[in-house]
């Protein structure tokens, strides 16, 4: 069971993950219990490295954006290794860009989580093709980025 406090749109929100099993989830937000179903099965995301750095202060109020929905990996398809968000947070920097040329382990991008900012890294060596901008709200479990 894990627990979460998440601000969406200025509301705040607090939610309970119960149990994943496969293609679905059992949550409650704010007390009330949802049944959530998801397009694939979730997996664990692998060969991810965060590194925690204190974050620096902030010049005033981040524009709201819209959470990225937690989704199911590529890698299972053969077409690519996934990066998925290790936890929720806003994609506070992109250290590459689409094409690029990556190797295991270089910081593809920062993810702010509960004021700490996380360096996640490339699982394996590739071309990336993110999925995720500057300012974007991600889930847990979210494709961050698809290295091929």
């Amino acid at each position: 069971m894990k627990e979460y406090k998440i601000k969406i749109n200025g509301n705040d929100y607090n939610v309970t993950i119960d149990e994943v099993e496969g293609g679905a989830a059992k949550v409650e937000v704010n007390g009330t219990p949802f049944n959530v179903e998801f397009e694939k099965p979730i997996s664990k995301p692998k060969n991810i490295s965060v590194v925690n750095r204190p974050a620096a202060p902030a010049a005033g109020p981040a524009p709201a954006s819209k959470p990225v929905a937690a989704a199911a990996p590529a890698a299972a398809s053969g077409k690519g290794d996934t990066v998925n968000s290790p936890l929720p947070g806003v994609v506070l920097e992109l250290k590459v860009k689409d094409g690029d040329k990556v190797s295991k382990g270089q910081v593809i991008l920062v993810l702010e989580a509960m004021k700490m900012e996380n360096a996640i890294e490339a699982s394996s060596a590739g071309t990336i093709t993110l999925k995720v901008a500057k300012g974007d709200s991600v889930l847990e479990g979210a494709p961050l980025a698809v290295i091929a």
